[in-house]
């Protein structure tokens, strides 16, 4: 809470600096000539209704600044000074779970109720705490577009009630499930209405030639925890068919929203209403093609049938309607649709508030996780909205989230855990003062909460000194009312005790009507008249002030706006309304839309200057700078994007933050070519020392598209083992090469020296041959022995 002494020193500072600035102090500069103009000058202005105040000058301002009030004689108990106060009506503490026996008197904002009784112009502060309580009691309405190109999907969710009761079930003990459906308007040009097709619209339709008549809602199935009889009333459903491409189920979302005693919403319980759908819906207008004309009046419009009976009656409703009427009954919308409606449904989240988007399967199959995902998505975050909010009060508001640090300009925290308590400071100023008697009323509740804190305003826009106004009194020479130290004198009377007619003028009090010697009387805007300057009137505006020297019109003007039109023209000098600063008031003081989705201001590229991200790094652009294909960084964060979204790893997995801050377009390929020059390519090496690449680009639409491949480039690296025998193998092979080499050379060179020795053999035969002296040692022995064994066998006998 906004602490008393801090609130002090802060007007301390204040009221110094209007009294050195320049000189001039804006509480006389006002010349008001009562206590309410005063007022209204500036909240640091006081009034003193002191009867003999300044007796003892000519002429005295009573409107000045307290101090200066005080210095000059006026008696504290005389000094007209509110101030902006708070009350604190019901502040009942939060609660930790959301089942039990106090699951009726769950409590998930702190306080529930305040009085604001506020001074214009002076601005005052409060906070409020925000908790998501455990186990919270969930209502889940699915609501099913089943046109023809919806037939695969009706097939299957037919056993969808057991399956997400049991993941629910995980995340609450309390939840209930329901069923509705929607086709179109049964009318031309929207379906077909030939009388051969009111009973069968897919009559002649070769590949499915029978479905039930076309509908606009048709509520099947009122919330129940009995989760079998949603697989019952699935299995009864058929499909229908419709004409044009576009269906009609922002008819079925309203009627699914405002008839709350029909669908079963409790008021103590999470409303989640699914709308499943594989085509662009109507919009409001396009009932008038088929003539039309009355727009939707906001209602519920179920007959006996439990069928929308106004579908042919009036238009389709617009996405306004839509939004107030689902805050109004705090229900969480969840887009379930097709990868290639994903951008249309996105845009529409931005202008429905409490709205979510899903991509679905095109046959449905990951519609639980889609669910479970959309719920904790919902679940980690709080948004504050504020309904009925006054036109002249201004809000500005302050989030404190899990991590302590106050983020100006934010009303939003996400990546919440359960049972984590977030808190909010909300600054009020009121701009002007209604008219007497008005009290004003808004509602501060976080988006899809029944819980909210609900705001009473009054203003201090009079004088308590008004109260004891004597008319006709004789301190007024009894032709004027005496209030609050000050004469009020009747038409053609002036002066301070109404003693002067109109028309009296002398040198006396002409120089009384000169801001100075030698200025123009009444700075030539005015007549002079019993020491008074009487403001001539002026079609631009008003003229005003103790020597008309004022005007509330000659200030400075942006795109020809005057201080443009946050705030008030005074004197000359813009004063701005709060949330805005500078000459002419055109520079916001809101930093909310300067924040990335990764929580940083304008993604670390650039500043916020007067509400909008200025991009200081080259390359950079988008609403938050978050666009940057060239900066060194850029590769780095759409990495992690790639692996949570892709792979389910990363950084961006742990926190479960992919959704929130992954919102590309990612396109996977089997191989990536680089057709677009303007792409960056960008090549990371994963866990696995696998290497996975993408490309980067900035489509004309806004959009950042992300090329990946399917699966990250993995070549296979070779074990210890391989590599020990890859260099044995090597090693044995260039032994044996060795050797082989080594025996080739020798065996070679043997063969050369034994072809010399049989060639010298042969010349040595041929030279022995021819010798006539030559006798052969073989044959000479042989003879020898045979002519000595013939002499000693005849010694014998």
């Amino acid at each position: 809470m906004w602490s008393p002494g801090r609130a002090a020193l802060c007007w301390m500072l204040l009221e110094t600096f209007l009294r050195s600035a320049g000189g001039l102090n804006i509480c006389m500069s006002g010349s008001a000539t009562s206590c309410e103009e005063c007022l209204l000058i500036h909240p640091s202005c006081a009034w003193c209704a002191q009867e003999d105040f300044g007796k003892r000058r000519s002429l005295t301002s009573r409107c000045d600044l307290k101090q200066n009030l005080q210095k000059r004689g006026c008696e504290p108990r005389f000094i007209e000074y509110p101030r902006s106060t708070i009350s604190v009506l019901q502040n009942s503490p939060l609660s930790t779970k959301g089942s039990g026996p106090a699951q009726y008197d769950v409590v998930q904002i702190m306080p529930q109720r305040i009085s604001l009784s506020l001074r214009p112009g002076d601005q005052t502060a409060f906070s409020l705490q925000v908790r998501q309580v455990e186990d919270y009691p969930v209502d889940l309405y699915y609501l099913m577009d089943l046109s023809l190109s919806m037939k695969d999907d009706l097939d299957t969710i037919r056993n969808l009630g057991t399956k997400l009761a049991e993941e629910m079930g995980k995340l609450t003990s309390n939840f209930r499930l329901g069923f509705g459906s929607f086709v179109d308007k049964n009318m031309s040009p929207f379906s077909y209405t030939a009388p051969k097709y009111q009973e069968n619209p897919c009559n002649g339709y070769k590949l499915f030639p029978n479905c039930v008549p076309t509908f606009g809602f048709r509520h099947i199935l009122s919330l129940t925890d009995k989760v079998d009889r949603f697989n019952e009333e699935v299995q009864k459903q058929m499909v229908s068919r419709n004409r044009d491409a576009p269906e009609g189920g922002f008819d079925a979302i309203l009627q699914a929203a405002v008839c709350k005693e029909e669908i079963g919403w409790r008021k103590e319980a999470y409303h989640l209403l699914v709308f499943a759908t594989d085509d662009v819906p109507h919009l409001a207008l396009d009932g008038r093609l088929g003539g039309l004309v009355q727009p939707h009046d906001g209602r519920c419009h179920l007959n006996d049938h439990n069928e929308y009976s106004a579908s042919t009656k009036m238009d389709y409703p617009s996405l306004a309607l839509l939004g107030e009427k689902l805050a109004e009954n705090n229900i969480f919308l969840i887009f379930a649709v097709t990868k290639r409606l994903y951008v249309i449904y996105k845009n529409f989240t931005v202008l429905i508030p409490g709205t979510t988007v899903e991509i679905l399967d095109q046959d449905s199959k990951n519609v639980i996780q889609l669910i479970i995902a959309a719920y904790n998505n919902i679940r980690s975050k709080v948004e504050l909205t504020v309904s009925d909010h006054p036109e002249d009060i201004s809000l500005s508001f302050t989030a404190t989230c899990q991590d302590g640090k106050p983020l100006p300009g934010f009303r939003k925290c996400a990546d919440l855990k359960i049972g984590e308590t977030v808190s909010f400071d909300v600054s009020v100023e009121a701009r002007g003062c209604p008219p007497r008697g008005t009290d004003q009323t808004f509602t501060i509740k976080p988006v899809g909460f029944k819980d909210r804190l609900e705001v009473a305003v009054d203003y201090q826009c009079d004088c308590s000194c008004s109260r004891t106004a004597q008319v006709n009194s004789s301190l007024c020479n009894s032709i004027g009312m005496y209030n609050c130290g000050t004469c009020r004198c009747e038409p053609g009377y002036l002066g301070a005790h109404c003693e002067c007619q109109e028309g009296e003028a002398s040198s006396m009090y002409l120089s009384a009507c000169r801001e100075a010697e030698g200025k123009q009387v009444c700075s030539g805007r005015g007549e002079c008249s019993c020491n008074q300057c009487l403001c001539y009137e002026s079609e631009f505006g008003k003229i005003y002030g103790r020597f008309c020297e004022c005007d509330d019109f000659s200030c400075a003007r942006h795109k020809g706006v005057l201080c443009s039109g946050h705030g008030e023209c005074h004197c000359g000098e813009c004063k701005c309304h709060a949330g805005f600063v500078g000459d002419n008031c055109n520079c916001s003081t809101e930093m909310s839309l300067c924040f990335s989705d990764d929580g940083k201001m304008c993604s670390g590229r650039g500043s916020c200057v007067c509400g909008r991200c200025q991009c200081t790094e080259p390359g950079a652009f988008g609403e938050t700078c978050e666009k940057c294909p060239t900066c060194p960084d850029a590769c780095g964060t759409k990495r992690e994007c790639i692996e949570c979204r892709l792979f389910n790893s990363g950084r961006l997995a742990d926190n479960e933050t992919c959704q929130r801050l992954c919102k590309d377009k990612i396109i996977t390929v089997e191989s990536l070519e680089n057709e677009d020059d303007t792409a960056v390519l960008c090549v990371y090496k994963t866990e696995d020392d696998c290497v996975m690449k993408f490309t980067y680009l900035e489509h004309v639409s806004g959009r950042s598209i992300l090329t990946a491949l399917q699966e990250p480039e993995c070549g296979g690296g070779p074990s210890a083992l391989t590599v020990l025998l890859v260099v044995v193998s090597t090693i044995l092979l260039v032994g044996v090469v060795l050797l082989a080499t080594w025996k080739l050379v020798i065996t070679i060179h043997d063969r050369r020296e034994f072809s010399r020795f049989q060639s010298a053999r042969v010349r040595a035969r041929y030279l022995m041959a021819s010798n006539p002296l030559y006798k052969d040692p073989i044959t000479t022995h042989f003879a020898e022995m045979e002519t000595f064994e013939k002499s000693f066998n005849g010694g014998v006998h």
